[in-house]
């Protein structure tokens, strides 16, 4: 038995996008309207949200902005009592949120509140985001769940271990969830980035040019990942494409990951560790 696409993979769907209004988060907004659904752009700074539901609309999307903090328990619920009145559904979840901060020096040099910081944007937020919108899902039993998580919590990530662990907790959370849930008719899986574009890690601003000429060795498939690149496995995990698929974590990569790891580094300055097979 075959199913027909002719009005795109989640066509009449409701889809929250958290983050939705730069980097991964965005491309996935559009690819989402792209393929029809209602999409809910949920993000902090409320003028992007508004111009990405704009530009999506120009496009002759489907799109809304609604503008919350994610780390804060009160406007996640606001949140989906809004998306409740508005659409009275809830198909699919995108929990994208997340941020990384870059910081020299040992674990025993780290201080506790960036810990806590780190906790609230990497992992409580997805708490948080999924308790508040899975009785939609539950209500109708069905639904698909996406967290974005890092490859870093795949692997040993020497350069911050607390991060690292926070998103290795997403992963299992992802799979511990989509066991729960299954009977419920709801799916949920997550990815894991490397070595891609995005508002935090913007590698074209800060790799120089021989630096960047160097990405056929750094990465298996020669190039820097892009956004675009993360919502389109972000768009088969909340498509009926990927209907006998949950509690998995897809590396979306570029075979970083199965390539090798982290190693030190003599050459760079300030640096202990290198993830780069030629360091400069």
């Amino acid at each position: 038995m075959t199913m027909a696409y002719a009005d795109g993979l989640l066509a009449g769907r409701v889809a929250v996008v958290t983050g939705g209004a730069g980097g991964i988060g965005a491309a996935t907004s559009r690819l989402f309207a792209e393929h029809g659904a209602r999409v809910i752009i949920a993000d902090i700074d409320p003028e992007r949200a508004r111009r990405t539901a704009d530009e999506i609309a120009s496009a002759g999307g489907a799109a809304q902005a609604m503008v919350a903090d994610v780390r804060d328990a009160d406007q996640v619920g606001a949140l989906a009592d809004d998306v409740r009145a508005a659409y009275g559904r809830l198909d699919v979840l995108v929990n994208n949120v997340g941020h990384w901060v870059r910081h020299p020096g040992s674990f025993a040099d780290t201080d506790p509140g960036l810990w806590d910081e780190l906790y609230r944007v990497n992992l409580h937020h997805v708490f948080l985001v999924t308790r508040a919108f899975l009785p939609m899902m539950i209500e109708r039993q069905a639904g698909a769940i996406v967290n974005v998580s890092s490859v870093e919590g795949l692997r040993g990530y020497p350069e911050d271990p607390v991060y690292a662990a926070f998103k290795a907790a997403v992963i299992h959370f992802t799979r511990s969830l989509a066991v729960q849930v299954g009977r419920d008719g709801i799916r949920v899986n997550a990815i894991g980035p490397d070595v891609t574009e995005s508002l935090q890690v913007p590698y074209s601003r800060w790799l120089s040019p021989e630096e960047q000429s160097q990405w056929p060795q750094w990465v298996p498939v020669g190039r820097m990942g892009l956004p675009e690149d993360q919502a389109r496995v972000i768009l088969f995990l909340a498509s009926d494409l990927s209907a006998f698929v949950t509690g998995h974590t897809i590396p979306t990569d570029g075979g970083t990951g199965a390539a090798g790891g982290w190693f030190r580094s003599t050459r760079r300055a300030g640096r202990d560790w290198t993830n780069r097979p030629v360091d400069p």
